[in-house]
């Protein structure tokens, strides 16, 4: 359990990251788009997290990479595992 809760920090903290980078003013902050990449990030923190236990993918760092891009990283996945998938 604290692994998964250690995953989903990084994946917040990728995502707060990628947020601070991008950020021009206080108002790109308070967007709504801001609070969603931090939420994606926590999603894919997650998700991260049953990748690494049950496949052996990096550690935590990995998380933090994949919450910085999660809105790509989530979009990717659909697409490779979408219903368009062969």
């Amino acid at each position: 359990m604290e692994m998964i809760v250690f995953f989903i920090a990084m994946g917040v903290l990728g995502g707060i990251a990628h947020v601070l980078v991008d950020a021009k003013s206080w108002e790109d902050i308070q967007r709504f788009s801001a609070f969603k990449t931090v939420g994606i990030g926590a999603i894919v923190g997650m998700l991260y997290a049953y990748l690494h236990s049950d496949y052996s993918f990096p550690n935590g760092v990995m998380s933090f990479v994949a919450g910085y891009f999660g809105t790509d990283f989530l979009l990717k996945i659909v697409e490779r595992f979408g219903e368009g998938h062969k």
